[in-house]
Order: C-alpha cells, then structure tokens, then sequence
C-alpha cells in the first residue's frame, strides 16, 4: 500500500511541477499531492498513528484566496481497532499574507467521510463501514522551491458527525460518560504547484517574463504598462527608458512619440543641447529637436528665444540684411531692429557701404556745401540766366544746391543774395535785371524749404565788377550772384 501512494505521489508532482511557480499570485489553476499521519480522536485508546495520502486542485480566486476540492486515504488505529477514512471535501484556503518565499495560510471546508472497520469491536457495534459528513479545519504554510513549485506542510483536525469510526458506539441511556462525535489528526508533507502563469511565461509578449515584470513592477497582462507607444519589454531592454513612466526624460514628450516620430533621445530632455526642452522645440515654438541652430543663423535656438529674443526660425529676424548672429556676434547691433541707430538707413545697408550701425550721423551723408563768414561775400559761380531774364537754367540749379545745403544744414545762417550784371545796355535796366535775379535765387532757395526770412535780396547792376567789361569773359564773370553772410 505505501509503495502504491508513493508511486502515485512521484506521478503525480511530475506532472504538476511542469510549469513554473508564479512569484506574482496564487490566482489560477493549481494542485499537489501530500503524504502524512493520520491519529483517531475517539472515545477509546488511540495512541496509534497510521498513514495518510491526499491529493487536491485549487483555483486561486484572488491573490489570497484559494477554492479547493480534495480527497484521499488514511487509517486511524487503537490498541483495539483499526478503520479506513476516505475523505472527499471542499476547502476555502486564506492565506493572509504576501510574502515572496513562504506563504502561510488556514483552510476551513465540508465533506462526505466513507469509512471502514478493518478491526471492529464487533461486541460493541455491528456496523462495518458507511458514510458520514465532516468538516476539516487547520493551518499550514508552504514554502518555495522554485518558480511555482512549493514544499507544504499542514495539519488540521477533521470533525466527523459519525460515533462509530472506532468501532464503539455510546449507548446514550445507561453510559454517563459525555457523548462526542469521533474525529481524527491529520499531518501532511508533500510538494505544490501553485496556481497562476509561469513566472517565465510572457503573457502580454512584451519580451519580460513574470518574474522580470514583477520586480520591474509592471503590468504582465499589459505589454505598455505606462500608455506611451512602447512596450516594457523595448523600453528595459532596448532603449533604456521608464516602464513605469510614459515621459521618461519629463521633456513633455511620451517616449513612444520621441522614439518613432521625432526619433529624439527619450532619456535626453534636450536632444541637441540647444537649451530648449525637446516638448518646447516640437510643441511651441516650431523648431526641430534634432538641430541646435533650425535656422542656421549662428544663434543655436535656445539662445534666441531665451536671451535675444529672436525667431529661431528666421535668420534674420528684423529682415534688415544681416542674419541675427551677424548682429549679435559681429556688429553689436540689435537683431530685433532693422535700423539700430535709428538714423534711416538699415543696418545691413550700412555695413554693405561701410558706415557705422551704431551712429545715426553718418547715415545719410552730408551734402556738399559752401563756406561762408560772417560779413564776407562769396561768389556763386556757375549761374546761369537766360539772356535779358531772371529765369534759372537747369543746370544752374545744380550749382545752386551748395547754397541750398549750406542753408538746409547751418539753420543759424542769415544771408542777402547780391545780384549783378555787366555794363551793357541801360544801367537802371541793368539793376532792375539783378534785383529780379537775386529774388530767383531766394524763391529756389525757399520753395526748397528755406524760410524766406531769412534771405534778403538786393540788385546792384553793373556796379562792383571783378573783372573788365572789354572782353566777352569779364562781362560773364560780372554777372553773378553772390552771397553775403549777416548773421
């Protein structure tokens, strides 16, 4: 008979200890085999202890508790008797903590008990064997072996509603002893597979196993246990970022997004070091994540948005000619103004020509003008009337524009414009013809917006020649028109 259980007992683990002991919970199908001693609790000498073998399946419902059905053989003897009990029941095993290599647990159930006298007290009783209830009580705790596989160790009492599994019955009328059932010990020892999925199942096909993903602290039913596009398996082993955290490198990117979008570092915030978060670059200003200068300007992207403020997307933000690290780096001119020094003309226009950005006096150059003392007279050569006219030729009004600047720049200069001509005809003529030539020279002079106060005129005629009227070049040097400074 012992042969036979143990026998049982080998076939039975080889075939239960096939898969591998789930560290992460007993939920699921399990089972084990046990073998043991077995005591009778009777009315009568039950110092004999005899064998005991079961064997069970339990479906573990949650973490903590487990539904058992079992059943098996044993044998309780006194100095008088022997019976074979062969308990069938239901069990609900609780185990009340969580612990990784042993698990203590109590079970509590209700079955049917079938028991046999193999050495009745045949003076006490007739009947030989039959079936009764009982209820099996105890604690026990198991402990790893490996993967799925535990060693248990229990003991338990089992309550029968039968008085005879001794062989004694107690005539309840003329015995004044006090009336109880019979019951009996029982110890087992034997191996269990816990329920569950095998700790180096992959269930989700993540590339972890059980056990990794439980001391990872990941989902095994969840191949992307954080929602961010990758699964744990590639995140531990393949790119190195947090299972357990969508935004591995907290850039405001999910790594999923970083790694098959925008193929950025997603254990790097700042993927080219350009100062701005990868989530900055991609999301608010525009700017790619891979190149730390997206324009190219020689400003790398953080340093424009940050420091001076520019468009990183823009070389040259202001649009004045020079590229904004040209006028950061190089001129010191402002990158967000076309005309830093505010004198008209832009700064690139003024590099290009070799003026100064930062001086507005050299933006537009100054005209050329003519030199004029106070109470000194100068002679404005070059102009030219019509014959027997004030009317100003063109190309004289070319020559008059040293005048005109030399008023339109010194705004403190006060002049009176002397007219002239040479000694050839009427002389009253001749000063009519020089006071008409000198108010020309002022209505120019004022139409280009010098203020007529401060212009005088006054015709002289032939008076004051410079040179003799005998030749053809003395009369054209004679008619002229001067300028005399007042003030």
């Amino acid at each position: 008979m012992k042969l036979t259980y143990g026998l049982l007992l080998v076939a039975l683990l080889q075939v239960l200890a096939a898969p591998a002991f789930s560290q992460s919970g007993r939920m699921g199908l399990g089972g084990g085999v046990g073998y043991g001693a077995m005591f009778g609790i009777t009315d009568t000498d039950d110092r004999l202890g005899r064998f005991q073998a079961r064997g069970f399946v339990r479906y573990g419902v949650t973490d903590q508790l487990e539904v058992e059905l079992g059943g098996g053989v044993g044998k309780v003897a006194g100095l008088d008797y022997q019976t074979l009990l062969f308990p069938i029941d239901a069990r609900l095993v609780f185990s009340p903590f969580q612990l990784e290599d042993i698990n203590p647990f109590v079970y509590a159930g209700v079955g049917a008990l079938y028991y046999k006298l193999e050495q009745p007290n045949v003076p006490y009783t007739q009947t030989l064997s039959e079936w009764t209830g009982y209820a099996p009580v105890g604690a026990g705790i198991q402990f790893q072996l490996q993967d799925r596989v535990a060693v248990e160790l229990s003991g338990g009492y089992g309550f029968t509603l039968s008085d005879k599994i001794n062989g004694v019955e107690v005539d309840e009328k003329s015995d004044t002893r006090t009336i109880k059932k019979d019951s009996f010990a029982s110890f087992l020892l034997g191996l269990t597979v816990t329920g569950g999925e095998s700790g180096s199942a992959d269930p989700d096909n993540d590339g972890l196993t059980n056990n990794e993903e439980k001391q990872l602290g990941t989902d095994s039913h969840n191949a992307d246990t954080d929602g961010d596009g990758l699964s744990d398996g590639d995140e531990v082993n393949k790119y190195r970022t947090a299972p357990l955290k969508a935004d591995s490198d907290g850039d405001g990117l999910k790594d999923g997004e970083e790694v098959t979008k925008y193929k950025t570092d997603p254990n790097k915030a700042d993927t080219d070091g350009d100062g701005l978060s990868d989530g900055d670059e991609i999301t608010k200003y525009g700017t790619d994540a891979l190149k730390a200068d997206t324009d190219g300007d020689g400003l790398n992207d953080g340093q424009e948005v940050t420091t001076y403020k520019t468009d990183p997307l823009k070389s040259d933000t202001d649009g004045d000619g020079l590229n904004d690290s040209a006028e950061v780096l190089t001129h010191k001119t402002d990158p967000l103004k076309k005309d830093t020094d505010g004198g008209t003309v832009n700064d690139g226009d003024e590099i290009a020509r070799r003026s100064d950005p930062l001086n507005p006096s050299d933006d537009v150059p100054k005209k050329e003008e003519i030199k004029v003392e106070v109470g000194k007279a100068i002679v404005l050569e070059g102009i030219v009337f019509k014959t027997a006219s004030a009317e100003i030729t063109p190309e004289s009004e070319r020559n008059l524009e040293k005048a005109l600047n030399t008023l339109s720049q010194n705004p403190e200069i006060e002049v009176e414009i002397h007219g002239y001509t040479d000694n050839v005809g009427n002389r009253a003529s001749n000063v009519r013809l020089s006071q008409s030539r000198a108010d020309a020279v002022k209505a120019y002079l004022v139409s280009n917006d010098v203020a007529a106060q401060r212009i005088t005129t006054k015709g002289y005629g032939p008076d004051n020649p410079i040179a003799p009227n005998d030749t053809p070049e003395g009369r054209q040097q004679n008619r002229r028109i001067e300028f005399f400074r007042v003030k």
